[in-house]
Formats: structure tokens, C-alpha cells, sequence
């Protein structure tokens, strides 16, 4: 019986555990802003640990550049403002970090990953989170094995979303620029 008990209690406490935070691509926090940077890096985790550091600090909110001018900038936040979906952005609380999924939910997409080499074809795309455009032009031409969506202004100064099509498959580069998949 006390074994029961003890099992009981720690799959109920188990199931009140607070799940760890994460971040939250595709939102923003508007508001609550106490200053903001630029990000040279251009990568929304070097966002999240600067809020990390700073004591002030409650949220962030990181915008890719090209979305509100040609730099990606760090926004740190005194609170906790309701996110609100945005392309723009990639937010979280401290101590959230940035965990972009890997892979998306069709098992092929790879977020934050570039596959350089190999290209055949570029072309100017419409900007999208999940470079879904990128991938339906790859999976409609036989020679395409795999593709790499560059994000908007990551090119330089002004510059648009851009997709990548390879006849070869390259490994993978960690890059937060960038979503790519292989289809072949």
C-alpha cells in the first residue's frame, strides 16, 4: 500500500510539474521595451542570452533583419508582455533560449540549418517561416535533392527572401538565416 501511495504522489506531482519554457518563433512581445540593440549575429539565441545576463531583464523579443529595417535587432523587455503571432520575430521569457524545432512536422523541413553547395537555381521568394515555397519548387523538378530558404536581409542590405535549389546533397551548417529540407 505505501509503495502505491509513493508511485501515486510522484505521477501526480510529475503531472504538475511546470513544463520548461521556450521560445516562441513566429511571435512577438510588443511592448514593455527598455532597450534595444542590434544583433550582429544575426541569431535570435544570442537575444535570449542577453537577456539572460541582464537583471532588469523579463522577455525579449527578436526581430530578423530586413523585417523592420536592414539589421536583426534584440529588444529586452522589463515584462512579460502577451506575444502576438508575427513572422517578424522570434520571442520568450528568460530563460527560455531559443529552440527552433529541428525538423518540422513533415519530418524533412530543417530549421536553422543551411545545406551549402550544390546550388543549380536561385531565385527571390515571397518570405515565409517555413520557406514552403522553397520546397514546392525543389519537389516539382527532378534534378532538385535539396533546398535552403534564406531568410529576408540576410543577403545584406535590403534583401529579400531568396530559395536555393541543389542537384547534391551537402551536410547540414548550423545557420539561424536559414530553412532547408531534403526531398531526394
Amino acid at each position: 500500500m505505501r509503495r502505491f501511495l509513493i508511485l501515486t504522489w510522484s505521477a501526480c506531482m510529475a503531472l504538475w510539474a511546470p513544463a520548461p519554457a521556450a521560445a516562441q518563433p513566429s511571435f512577438d512581445r510588443p511592448g514593455g521595451d527598455y532597450t534595444s540593440m542590434v544583433e550582429r549575429s544575426g541569431d535570435p539565441a544570442a537575444c535570449a542570452a542577453r537577456c539572460d545576463r541582464e537583471p532588469r531583464c523579463r522577455a525579449w523579443s527578436f526581430v530578423y533583419p530586413g523585417a523592420a529595417g536592414q539589421n536583426a535587432v534584440c529588444w529586452l523587455k522589463s515584462q512579460v508582455p502577451a506575444r502576438a503571432e508575427n513572422s517578424c520575430c522570434v520571442s520568450g521569457v528568460k530563460g527560455a533560449g531559443v529552440q527552433e524545432p529541428r525538423r518540422g512536422r513533415d519530418g524533412a523541413t530543417e530549421f536553422g540549418i543551411d545545406r551549402y553547395g550544390g546550388d543549380y537555381r536561385n531565385f527571390d521568394t515571397q518570405p515565409d517561416p517555413n520557406g514552403a515555397a522553397c520546397k514546392a519548387a525543389c519537389e516539382a523538378e527532378n534534378r532538385c535533392r535539396a533546398w535552403t530558404y534564406v531568410r529576408p536581409g540576410y543577403l545584406g542590405t535590403g534583401s529579400g527572401a531568396r530559395c536555393y535549389l541543389k542537384d547534391r546533397l551537402r551536410p547540414p551548417r548550423r545557420k539561424p538565416c536559414c530553412v532547408s529540407g531534403v526531398v531526394r
